[in-house]
């Protein structure tokens, strides 16, 4: 490529030779606290205008030894409500005058490697890990190299923690069926075991356990719409279906609702009342219509941000927990008899 056509940004001496001042000069108008003459100011700003000039933050960043990168850390961050949270922790991390720097840890060893690789290289001010799908090698490289972790969905030792209400979500599902006269219960999780997931599982068998329901657990192969089909499938063809079911989240349970009435001929909620969690947008389709309980990846953001600041402000503090009880919101799959 020849130079002429290589992208070029402005420089600080652009900017100094335009306004007809010092380079020192052009470097202290854009340093906050820094002393400059009004007259001065006024010349360099209007020149760094009219040449489009920005400061080099990254640069000035490696300069002060300190980075205002921050690192989030996901699999699959383009799926279901990761992609909502990743998107809601992006715009909060920008508010503060961080940025986020996603890492898709993807699922091949090279892909993997690659991703740890990201992770320390660009020597992130702070990392912040969402769901309990990356695995912990990541969480311990950033311990091991200093950097302070937050992370959401799942349990380490030594680090910030954001988490939903699974259990107390979980329970109400199933006494909302039970109250509601539903008797052949089923939760529908997946088999890549995520800490999120399995306590919704749990929580709410033992719920219905505690009242005297019957209820079984089936696991699709994973936490997404083909894993809700393939569940469904394996429901349906059983000769006592339930007639209520509990999804752990809201890609699983589409998968679910349209094998039921697809498939099975199955009317919802009148044959089986299907409850999600998660409360992404398309649970208000009117394909679905889903009773789901609402996660506000907004609030999921703020919550692991202000952790953030507080571990930056005092890196020996206790570790900080955070815990967002979801609500249920009531669309047509299921509405609790006190609806």
């Amino acid at each position: 490529m020849k130079d002429e056509k290589r992208m070029r940004f402005v420089s600080a001496e652009q900017v100094a030779s335009l306004a007809g001042v010092s380079r020192s000069a052009v470097s202290r108008t854009f340093t906050p606290g820094a002393s400059v003459a009004p007259a001065t100011r006024e010349k360099v700003l209007r020149a760094a205008e009219e040449l489009g000039y920005h400061v080099n933050d990254l640069a000035r960043g490696v300069l002060a030894n300190q980075s205002r990168l921050v690192g989030i850390v996901a699999t699959k961050p383009e799926v279901g409500f990761r992609a909502h949270l990743t998107a809601a922790l992006t715009k909060a991390l920008i508010r503060r005058g961080s940025i986020p720097i996603l890492i898709n840890t993807g699922q091949t060893d090279e892909e993997l490697l690659a991703a740890q690789k990201m992770l320390i290289g660009h020597r992130a001010e702070a990392t912040i890990v969402i769901s309990g799908s990356p695995p912990a090698s990541f969480v311990d490289l950033a311990r091991r190299n200093g950097q302070p972790l937050v992370v959401i969905g799942r349990s380490e030792p030594d680090a910030d923690h954001v988490r939903a209400g699974n259990s107390e979500a979980s329970r109400k599902a199933a006494q909302a069926f039970i109250a509601a006269g539903r008797s052949r219960l089923a939760v529908i999780s997946s088999q890549s075991g995520t800490p999120s997931i399995a306590e919704r599982e749990s929580a709410f068998l033992s719920a219905a356990k505690s009242a005297g329901v019957e209820a079984e657990a089936v696991r699709g192969s994973d936490s997404d719409y083909e894993g809700g089909v393939g569940a469904a499938r394996d429901l349906l063809a059983r000769a006592n279906r339930p007639d209520a079911i509990f999804c752990a989240n809201d890609l699983i349970a589409f998968g679910v609702m349209d094998v039921l009435r697809l498939e099975g001929g199955c009317s919802i909620p009148q044959d089986t009342a299907v409850i999600g969690f998660d409360d992404v947008p398309e649970a208000a389709w009117l394909s679905y219509g889903l009773t789901t309980f609402r996660q506000d990846p907004e609030v999921m953001a703020a919550r692991a941000v202000d952790l953030l600041e507080r571990r930056l402000a005092d890196h020996d503090a206790e570790p900080g927990y955070e815990r967002v009880i979801p609500e249920l919101v009531v669309r047509r799959s299921f509405v609790p008899v006190s609806q």
